[in-house]
């Protein structure tokens, strides 16, 4: 089923959406999820978490990639669900991918409100778009998926020291996007 027939199904409120999303998305969301959370039964329940933020999601946003907005929604849930269980502990390859990009994105209290999130994410949004596929793919799989150097390599056949400069790269160009952008690191 095509993206734009299940998203009808969400306004239209019929659960098909959910089983339809599931058997497409399911895969995706559940690596998404299994990166963040070691345990088989917390990604279950971030999964189901994640039918049940898109069934509230779902009017009244449309999203135009389905497979992204349910990517985001898993990683968010799991990302608030890992943050609850875990406290102290921290899965060192999400805490070492987080810090990299620290010096780029920094959390700090100078970006307060909605619309100024919203002017970052299309910052990045557009500055990844910009750039290669093979780097826009290298920076995803660390910075979103929370994939390891060592995991990367095997999955793109590039060398670490290749995926290191990279990422290295791509952090230094974003920081120098987003401040031409004007915005504040």
């Amino acid at each position: 089923m095509e993206d734009q027939e299940i998203i009808a199904l969400y306004w239209a409120r019929e659960e098909d959406a959910i089983r339809e999303t599931s058997a497409k998305y399911g895969r995706l969301c559940r690596s998404i999820v299994g990166r963040i959370l070691a345990s088989p039964e917390d990604g279950e329940e971030c999964l189901n978490d994640t039918w049940l933020g898109l069934w509230n999601a779902i009017p009244p946003r449309r999203p135009s990639r389905l497979a992204a907005f349910a990517g985001r929604v898993a990683r968010n849930l799991a990302l608030k669900r890992y943050d609850y269980i875990t406290a102290d502990r921290r899965n060192p390859e999400a805490v070492r991918s987080l810090e990299e990009l620290g010096d780029c994105v920094s959390g700090r209290e100078t970006v307060e409100t909605e619309a100024e999130n919203r002017r970052i994410e299309e910052a990045i949004g557009g500055f990844l778009w910009r750039l290669e596929e093979e780097k826009r793919n290298v920076f995803l799989l660390r910075y979103w998926y929370f994939m390891s150097i060592e995991n990367i390599c095997r999955r793109t056949g590039f060398g670490e020291s290749k995926v290191k400069s990279m990422l290295s790269r791509t952090r230094q160009k974003l920081r120098e996007h987003l401040e031409q952008e004007g915005i504040e690191l």
